[in-house]
């Protein structure tokens, strides 16, 4: 066997497999929840002064089409993986408005964000904060398909500047998406795929367009022992993309 097929084989066993601690312990999540306060408090300072908003990122390249993808690094959380990620776009003629509307109407994000977001709805509204539900599918190497719902607070500096936070408060596997068995997996069979995901958008109307910025922090099951080798690439790679394909998803939509 090809050093290439023993590393598939190896991810395939591993993801179709539930995972020993089929749910995070209570030290993995203080650590995220304790991480996350911290993000959360830089941002806190950022929203607070226009000219610290956003962090910098490299203009000459936001200017020319790129993204910018960066890796943070999150301690080590035993049990657990902790993943936090940043992405940043501009899209020239986009208006601080426009995003937030596009935000705001999670009814449209399958039109915007597929293949990622089957479904969406807001299920509770109530002025800035609202609570919402989405079913979401991530392939890499196998399918899975997963049922969210999450609080989402949104605030302004000015009407050049604004943010969102969104905290997940349930994650669950859906085994059978899309057929007449469909269910949501116990929490002894789900994988462990995605245990908790924060998302925080922050964004401003400057020079005729909107610098846009995501950053992502998860939390996921870990790697057993002896395959970090070849599964760590992989399943640092999955948090990676889902951020990349929200950011282009959401600058394609303003384009449009």
């Amino acid at each position: 066997m090809k050093r290439h097929d023993r590393i598939l084989y190896t991810l395939l066993l591993l993801l179709t497999v539930p995972a020993c601690a089929a749910q995070p312990s209570a030290e993995a999540l203080t650590a995220f929840d304790t991480y996350a306060a911290g993000i959360e408090a830089r941002l806190a300072q950022q929203h607070h002064s226009a000219g610290i908003f956003l962090v910098p990122a490299n203009e000459s390249r936001l200017r020319r089409g790129d993204l910018i993808i960066e890796q943070l690094t999150p301690p080590t959380v035993p049990g657990a993986l902790l993943h936090h990620w940043r992405g940043t776009a501009f899209v020239p003629g986009a208006t601080a408005a426009d995003f937030e509307r596009l935000m705001r109407d999670f009814n449209s994000y399958p039109q915007h964000f597929s293949p990622e977001v089957l479904q969406a709805k807001t299920l509770a509204r109530h002025d800035d904060r609202l609570q919402a539900f989405m079913r979401v599918r991530q392939h890499h190497v196998i399918t899975v398909v997963m049922d969210t719902t999450y609080d989402v607070d949104f605030g302004h500096l000015d009407l050049r500047h604004g943010y969102s936070i969104s905290r997940s408060t349930n994650i669950s596997e859906i085994d059978g998406a899309g057929s007449p068995t469909e269910h949501a997996l116990s929490a002894s069979d789900a994988h462990g795929f995605l245990w908790r995901q924060n998302t925080y958008w922050s964004y401003e109307e400057h020079d005729g367009g909107l610098t846009m910025q995501i950053e992502s922090v998860s939390l996921s099951r870990s790697i057993p022992r002896g395959l970090g080798w070849a599964v760590r690439p992989f399943v640092e790679s999955v948090p990676r993309e889902s951020l990349e394909f929200t950011l282009r998803s959401a600058c394609n939509a303003l384009r449009k």
